[in-house]
């Protein structure tokens, strides 16, 4: 039986690529290098903003400084432009009001930095009693340690692993429920193709909400 459910946020819950994809190329743009393509974004994102910088950063300019540099100005416009396109996927409202109304508990596990999980969070979900919402925090390792799941684990009390389902749209994602050593499920319409995350033998994959409610519920 399922007690807790473990979402990714980006590309499973929300459709933020643009807003993403936004945000980075005006802070490219500032630093002096071109901007990557709206599809090029698909790949980059998900392993938390600094890995983000150095993959979208040209050749040659990776270095720490760039990454740093591109996280002062990134974050301050992400914040003031996170809500203009990014919308929560077609049917997520009403999975999570399945979940509440079944009394399982849920919450995110998310590589986006902590303001900015919470941020998106409130926006789109504030209706809903997320057991925790977590992100990228400094001292904390990003996914797919599975630390971010056992801390999720340990908020709930008492669940056990077998009751636990994480889904997520990335191979990151996959890695982070497998080393978790919880049921895993692949969402097929995030930023991520089905191929990538079949490659990965997840317990499941959903190619709706509908279709992962049935994996969760039954």
């Amino acid at each position: 039986m399922t007690k807790l459910v473990i979402f990714d946020l980006d590309g499973t819950l929300l459709n933020t690529i643009d807003d993403l994809a936004g945000a980075c190329n005006y802070a490219l743009d500032k630093c002096g290098y071109p901007a990557r393509r709206a599809e090029e974004y698909n790949t980059l994102v998900g392993r938390g903003i600094y890995n983000l910088f150095r993959g979208a950063l040209p050749e040659g300019a990776k270095d720490e400084e760039n990454v740093e540099r591109m996280a002062e100005i990134f974050i301050p416009y992400y914040d003031a432009h996170k809500c203009d396109m990014t919308r929560p996927y077609d049917g997520i409202i009403q999975l999570l009001s399945s979940l509440e109304k079944a009394g399982i508990k849920f919450a995110i596990a998310s590589n986006k930095y902590q303001e900015g999980a919470e941020g998106v969070a409130a926006e789109y979900f504030g209706q809903f009693d997320f057991l925790k919402v977590l992100g990228q925090r400094e001292g904390f390792p990003i996914k797919p340690s599975p630390d971010i799941v056992y801390e999720i684990m340990a908020a709930a009390e008492g669940i056990e692993k077998d009751e636990v389902i994480y889904v997520g749209d990335s191979n990151v994602d996959m890695e982070t429920g497998i080393n978790a050593g919880v049921r895993t499920v692949g969402v097929t319409w995030g930023f991520r193709t089905r191929e990538e995350l079949a490659s990965f033998n997840p317990w499941g994959l959903a190619d709706t909400p509908e279709e992962l409610l049935d994996y969760i519920i039954n």
